[in-house]
């Protein structure tokens, strides 16, 4: 079984998205590019700079209530998205409360037939496993591609979150948690079925976030013992 990983790129300019992103590619199999840390202004060039490697990555847009660093209004977040659709990336990543919340955003993906992951992250805590299989529901009702962390106050937080694996067969299903107790979940998602799991290039932008090399190596060791 090959096991992808997806390295994240937060750069403040559409040149350093360009240089580290052929970096990238070439140590991952995918890489995600988080637009959010760019000026508004800054964005469609950089979508033109990187527009012929698009196919490998996730595009992701991320607002401050969500973890993220755009600080513009909903309204240009939502214009933007449907830019970023236009080019047709391999995912584009759009939240599920941004779903809920904008029907019509979610209409318009659709009939773009733009391939979406649908993402919903909690940064305070672990909800319980019935929480948990409800969301997942929820979500796969926007996209077969779903993406579902939290954040680890226990191993047993990090072990409710791979056990969402068991039932996922038909969809496509990224699960795991941040943090430092979360962190092994990062690697043990990829064993149960995840399409890949994220990673720096160097210096984590996530929390509990394993470099490329270090999962490189944590692999290997599975075929070496």
């Amino acid at each position: 079984m090959t096991y992808r990983t997806c390295i994240s790129i937060g750069e403040k300019t559409p040149n350093k998205i360009k240089q580290i992103l052929k970096i990238a590619l070439k140590n991952s199999d995918y890489a995600e590019v988080r637009f959010d840390f760019l000026e508004i202004e800054k964005i469609p060039e950089a979508l033109e700079r990187i527009e012929k490697d698009l196919n490998k990555v996730v595009c992701t847009l991320r607002p401050k209530a969500e973890g993220g660093e755009f600080s513009g209004s909903e309204k240009e977040r939502v214009s933007i998205l449907k830019l970023i659709a236009e080019y047709n990336p391999f995912l584009l990543d759009v939240e599920f409360n941004t779903l809920k919340r904008n029907p019509s955003l979610a209409k318009y993906l659709t009939s773009t037939k733009t391939k979406l992951l649908v993402s919903w992250h909690d940064f305070k805590k672990t909800p319980g496993s019935d929480e948990l299989k409800k969301r997942v529901k929820q979500m796969r009702k926007f996209s077969k591609s779903v993406k579902i962390v939290s954040t680890a106050k226990s191993t047993e937080d990090a072990t409710r979150m791979l056990e969402l694996y068991k039932k996922s067969e038909k969809i496509s299903l990224i699960s795991f948690a941040m943090g430092d107790l979360g962190r092994i979940s990062r690697i043990l998602c990829l064993y149960l079925g995840s399409p890949f799991t994220y990673v720096s290039l160097k210096k984590a932008i996530a929390p509990g976030q394993f470099s490329v090399n270090e999962v490189k190596k944590i692999i290997n060791l599975k075929y070496t013992n």
